[in-house]
């Protein structure tokens, strides 16, 4: 695991330095010219966008780094691959769209390519199936994709020759960017592999997509962690997000300050999205509700934490399908990019919304859930939350998606835990006759 710059970008020792002076030449210009606080920590941000983008691309291309992946499970760039992609990018219905979906093995990628793909829209799927997470589920997921027809090029957003050539095949008319470093506190062992997905990654697909023409509409996943330590509730996207309590937080905060920038310049259609707390089937194994469900049925015990003065943590829970209709939604409504060839020609939409439950839940009822669903008791051990990024609750206002979109979130914690167990049970084998007694 690289663990410096000189590491994880191998470059000449002079090269390093002249960008060192570089970034620090801009980086007093604009403490000069900004004042207030919140400004600079945006820009000072944007700036880290951007450098980390040109760094990265530059030394990750030259060195064959492990985080670029440039073949899939067929060979890129031969006859047979470029037909599978033109084939699962093919529409099936009136005024149907062309969806390059990045992230698409992941779990909100999966489901939103699916829901595309079965009304009829091409969908084009792209993954670097990292190993953040057993790659397995993310196969499995592929897998269950590709019976649909949909194909997932692997290969990182990173990989500006790879994103030109998907666009030079298809004129995508949206990107649904779900591609991420995810998890909070995964940051405090890799921070840099945020840098490189979330911020750098970012940033090259933006630059694809503003030269592209015609340009497409692009819809991506913030987060509900930018409201940070804010602690006005319900959360709304009025207020103020500059107070990011994770790497992982500032890196989506980022995300929003790097979209507005390429709206504003390049008439490129943003929507943001921030997500509150997904779950459901083929879910992330690093979410608490998964991993709770694993060591309930292996009678190992599971750590519950606590606020302070043992206050329960509260989490907006919000159920993968509920999430599906809403980004779906921000597709159906996003209005058109507004340049072409990099050139802007009028202004273009920029819209952020929360997409949540809007009935936050603590983790000791989540518990509790799982536990009758599963018809076994958990060992607890409640602890203390540790510094590392969590915050205490989130609680989304969901008004603005409600009028805009039509979001309507129909699932509760219980009936979707449920199908979830449900799920993992059959997934993981748990009801096929091997001595568990869980039944459903």
């Amino acid at each position: 695991m690289p663990q410096s710059e000189e590491d994880l970008f191998p470059s000449t020792p002079g090269k390093i330095k002249s960008d060192r002076n570089h970034y620090n030449t801009m980086n007093r210009t604009f403490h000069r010219c900004f004042s207030s606080t919140s400004t600079m920590f945006l820009w000072a941000l944007f700036l880290i966008a951007l450098t980390a983008s040109y760094l990265s691309f530059q030394s990750f291309v030259a060195s064959g780094s492990r985080y670029l992946h440039h073949t899939s499970h067929n060979s890129v760039g031969d006859l047979h691959w470029e037909k599978q992609i033109r084939s699962s990018a093919q529409i099936h219905r009136q005024n149907g769209f062309s969806v390059l979906v990045t992230g698409a093995a992941g779990f909100v990628g999966s489901h939103v390519s699916l829901a595309l793909k079965k009304r009829g829209d091409g969908v084009v799927g792209i993954d670097n199936f990292n190993d953040y997470y057993d790659p397995s589920l993310k196969k499995s997921r592929r897998t269950m994709l590709e019976s649909h027809n949909i194909f997932i090029v692997k290969g990182d957003i990173n990989d500006q020759r790879l994103l030109a050539k998907l666009f030079d095949i298809v004129p995508f008319t949206h990107v649904m960017h779900l591609a991420a470093q995810a998890g909070v506190r995964y940051a405090m062992e890799n921070p840099m592999s945020y840098v490189h997905s979330n911020i750098a990654g970012l940033v090259t697909l933006l630059e694809q997509c503003k030269t592209s023409d015609p340009q497409p509409a692009i819809v991506w996943a913030s987060s509900s962690s930018v409201y940070g330590l804010n602690e006005k509730v319900p959360f709304s996207e009025s207020d103020q997000t500059d107070q990011p309590a994770s790497l992982y937080a500032a890196t989506k905060k980022a995300g929003e300050e790097i979209t507005h920038t390429y709206n504003h310049i390049y008439g490129l259609s943003i929507t943001g999205l921030r997500f509150f707390t997904v779950y459901g089937p083929w879910g992330r194994p690093d979410m608490a509700y998964f991993s709770f469900t694993k060591n309930i049925l292996q009678g190992k015990p599971i750590t519950v934490y606590r606020g302070k003065d043992r206050t329960d943590l509260a989490r907006d829970f919000t159920y993968i399908d509920d999430i599906v209709k809403g980004c779906v939604a921000s597709l159906d409504t996003a209005g058109k990019s507004t340049g072409s060839g990099g050139k802007k020609r009028g202004a273009a939409p920029y819209r952020i919304y929360n997409l949540g439950n809007t009935s936050p839940v603590t983790v000791p009822a989540l518990v509790r859930i799982l536990e009758k669903n599963l018809k076994m008791k958990a060992k607890k051990n409640v602890v203390e939350m540790p510094g590392n990024g969590d915050v205490p609750f989130t609680h989304a206002n969901i008004s603005l998606a409600q009028m805009e979109l039509g979001y309507k979130p129909t699932t509760d914690l219980s009936t979707g835990l449920r199908k979830f167990v449900k799920w993992y049970l059959t997934y993981y084998g748990y009801n096929q006759g091997k001595g568990n007694s869980v039944n459903l």
